[in-house]
C-alpha cells in the first residue's frame, strides 16, 4: 500500500525483536529509515537486508539523539516520524533487593525517549506535522507483568506520550504509546542474563509459554505491534493524538474463561 512512501522515520533499537520488523515493514511501506542500535555488526547486517540506514547510537545518551535526528533530517530536510523503541530488560527482584544501579538502567530509557522527543520536536512543529511513537508495555498499564524497575519506567513512557500528545497536537504533531503483551522477542533471555545475541537465538523457546497467557491462544509476534506502529504513523491515524494502543490478546482484561470455568468447578465440587 506504500502507506509512508516519502515519509523519513527514526527507529531507537532497530537491530532486533520487535524494532526490527518495524525497520522491515517501514521500508516495505516505503519510508525512509534510519534506525539506531548500539550493536554495529547486527545493524550493518539489517541495513544491508532491508536498505535502511543504520547509525550506531546509544538512546541514553543526548548527544546520540541529536546526532540521530541531524542525519536523518539532513536527508530530505525533514522527520516525519519518531518511534522511541528501544528499552532495556530487567531481571525481578523484591524492592529491598534491587540495585538502584538498575533502577537507574530503566529509568535511562524514559530519559532516552524524552531526549528524542525534545530533539525532534522543534523540527515536527516548523513542518507542521509528525507522528511520535513510543513503546510502552502492559507492564506500565498494571501490576505483575514484569520487574518493578521495568513497570516503573514503562508507566513513565505511557504518560510521557500523554504529556507530550496535548503539547505538541495543537502543532499537529501527534504523539502515541503501544503497549505491547508476551511478544516472541529476546528480551526475555536478556532478562535472566543472556548476552543479546544469545537471546535473540533462545526466543523461540518462548511461542509455547507466551500462547497460554491470555486468551488469544498464540504468541504475540513482533509483526503486532509492526503493524500497530505503521497505523498510528501513516495519515490514517491522523485524528488519533494521546492514545494508548495495547496490543495483548486480551492479557491485561482478566482471566480466561477457560480457567475461570476450571475454578468455578472445583469450588463446586469443594461444596458438595
Amino acid at each position: 500500500m506504500m502507506r509512508l512512501k516519502g515519509k523519513v522515520a527514526i527507529i531507537t533499537g532497530g537491530t532486533s525483536g520487535i524494532g526490527r520488523r518495524m525497520v522491515e515493514r517501514f521500508v516495505e511501506e516505503g519510508a525512509t529509515v534510519f534506525f539506531t542500535g548500539r550493536r554495529a555488526a547486527v545493524g550493518s547486517e539489517v541495513a544491508k537486508l532491508t536498505g535502511a540506514t543504520y547509525i550506531k547510537a546509544d538512546v541514553t545518551v543526548e548527544d546520540d539523539a541529536v546526532r540521530t535526528i541531524g542525519m536523518a533530517a539532513k536527508v530530505n530536510g525533514h522527520v516525519d516520524v519518531l518511534v522511541n523503541n528501544a528499552n532495556s530488560p530487567s531481571g525481578a527482584s523484591r524492592l529491598q533487593d534491587t540495585p538502584l544501579e538498575l533502577f537507574d538502567v530503566a529509568m535511562a530509557y524514559v530519559r532516552g525517549a524524552f531526549a528524542h522527543i525534545k530533539h525532534v520536536s522543534p523540527l515536527m512543529r516548523s513542518q507542521r506535522q509528525g507522528s511520535i511513537v513510543n513503546i510502552g508495555s502492559v507492564a506500565g498499564q498494571g501490576v505483575g507483568y514484569g520487574p518493578n524497575n521495568y513497570s516503573l519506567a514503562k508507566a513513565a513512557i505511557i504518560h510521557l506520550s500523554r504529556c507530550a500528545a496535548l503539547e505538541l497536537g495543537e502543532d499537529n504533531v501527534r504523539v502515541n504509546s503501544i503497549s505491547p503483551g508476551g511478544i516472541v522477542t529476546g528480551i526475555f533471555g536478556k532478562s535472566f542474563g543472556l548476552d543479546p545475541d544469545a537471546a535473540d537465538a533462545s526466543k523461540e523457546r518462548m511461542t509455547a509459554v507466551l500462547s497460554k497467557v491470555q486468551p488469544i491462544p498464540r504468541a504475540g509476534l513482533p509483526d503486532d505491534i509492526a503493524s500497530a506502529t505503521l497505523y498510528l504513523a501513516s495519515d490514517e491515524a491522523s485524528f488519533v493524538n494521546g492514545a494508548d494502543i495495547v496490543v495483548d490478546g486480551g492479557m491485561i482484561r482478566g482471566r480466561r474463561f477457560s480457567e475461570v470455568a476450571t475454578g468455578a468447578q472445583a469450588m463446586r465440587m469443594l461444596l458438595q
